[in-house]
């Protein structure tokens, strides 16, 4: 392309970290604690993504020992999977973090291509508010949720399921208080049943005004997750189907749809369940809740069948990776494969194969957009298994570079043996 002639080299790294999100801060702290000199690049004006930016501060699913998830979960004072931390705190303490594992940074600054010679990634374009730039990295990782590194670079992508091409639905996350304090309501999933001094069940509450058009008719159960503090709920109920963020205007049809879908909940809130007449938005996600967009094809797909057997791999990165099959339902509400809990998958592990884009080559990918099938997607793309697929993604990238050895040809036994002097589990004991 013509511009790349006028573009200046803004700067030269070892890895280039794209994406700010959980997963993209765990892999340029790896790498930073492991002596490389670390560029990580935003598009937002703040770091953490989904968790501060989305809203989405269940920080949810599990893993084996993963020391930079660990500290995270500890620094931000995650109590459990169903209780969401404070987003604002969290932009704070996760910027600080990055400063002192000696993480050079950039916000605001959105990648805009690859640059890629000879079937190999030597950095990426960014815009800055001096205009183009070239950020040159010798190892190249993906974390920016809809795996646009990899698509620009000319890897081999993957979207929706296989009969139709359809992705998980997008929401809105957003936080209510004004509860009566002494309401101790909380629904965290299709199966959590609740039931009022009036003999109503609130999921029954919540389908049939769904079918009656009180709730928007794909939005089945209204989520309410404790938050720490009192009278306050995060919730999760807001659905757009049929879209896709790599569509063009689809970002802005689903959020106008999903603001209006915000009233309709409140309004059910308000007016049917005991507690909630007082209730109001003390804050909302600054941007789309994205569950599913593309998947990068790698050296490995992980599969359905690998997570229901629970299956072990030679090369594993991530160990005992545990969340439910949650797909969302692409056509409707509730899940897309059982009307009650999804289906549950067995502890299992990731292994560096998926990890490793098949056509480009020292780039690495990191959180959601792995190599996997739909179905294993929809349990490896919560937020505590993207942070540990992070740290392996950072880990891989500065072996690599220490090694002097291509990601292709990346020598495992010594990812391992460093993920280990980490601290992190890559087997039973």
């Amino acid at each position: 392309m013509e511009y790349r002639k006028t573009v200046s080299v803004h700067s030269e790294w070892d890895v280039v970290v794209c994406g700010a999100g959980a997963s993209g801060i765990c892999a340029a702290i790896a790498a930073a604690r492991l002596g490389m000199r670390v560029m990580l690049v935003e598009r937002y004006g703040a770091v953490g993504g989904s968790l501060t930016f989305g809203n989405v501060t269940t920080i949810m699913g599990d893993v084996a020992k993963a020391s930079i998830r660990d500290e995270i979960a500890r620094l931000l004072k995650s109590p459990n999977p169903s209780t969401g931390i404070d987003n604002d705190d969290a932009k704070g303490k996760l910027t600080a973090l990055l400063d002192e594992a000696g993480v050079t940074f950039r916000l605001q600054t959105p990648v805009v291509d690859a640059y890629v010679e000879d079937g190999e990634i030597k950095g990426v374009f960014v815009l800055t508010q001096k205009g183009m730039m070239l950020i040159k990295g010798k190892r190249v990782i993906d974390a920016t949720g809809d795996g646009f590194v990899s698509f620009l670079a000319g890897c081999d992508v993957m979207v929706g399921r296989d009969e139709d091409g359809l992705v998980q639905p997008s929401s809105l996350m957003y936080t209510i208080d004004g509860i009566d304090e002494n309401v101790t309501l909380v629904c965290n999933h299709e199966e959590h049943y609740t039931h009022f001094p009036d003999g109503r069940e609130y999921l029954s509450m919540c389908k049939k005004a769904a079918e009656e058009g009180r709730l928007p008719e794909n939005v089945t159960i209204v989520r309410l997750y404790a938050t720490g503090r009192k009278g306050e709920r995060l919730v999760n109920a807001t659905q757009m189907n049929g879209v896709n963020i790599l569509n063009d205007g689809d970002a802005e049809k689903s959020e106008i749809e999903l603001r209006k879908q915000m009233d309709l909940v409140n309004r059910f809130l308000r007016e049917e369940v005991p507690g909630f007449q007082n209730i109001r938005v003390r804050m909302s996600a600054s941007t789309l809740g994205v569950r599913e967009s593309r998947r990068i094809k790698g050296k490995y797909i992980l599969t359905g069948e690998d997570l229901v057997a629970g299956r072990r791999f030679p090369d594993v990165v991530v160990h005992k990776a545990n969340f439910c099959i949650d797909i969302h339902n692409p056509k409707g509400g509730g899940q897309a494969e059982t009307d009650g809990l999804p289906h549950i998958a067995q502890p299992y592990d990731i292994p560096m194969r998926s990890l490793i884009p098949e056509k480009v080559d020292n780039l690495v990918l990191a959180g959601r957009i792995i190599s996997g099938e739909h179905r294993a997607h929809a349990s490896y793309r919560v937020m505590n298994i993207a942070m540990a697929i992070g740290q392996a993604a950072g880990t891989m990238a500065a072996v690599s570079v220490r090694e002097n050895e291509n990601i292709s040809n990346l020598n495992y036994a010594r990812v391992r043996a460093s993920l280990l002097e980490q601290g992190c589990t890559l087997e039973d004991k």
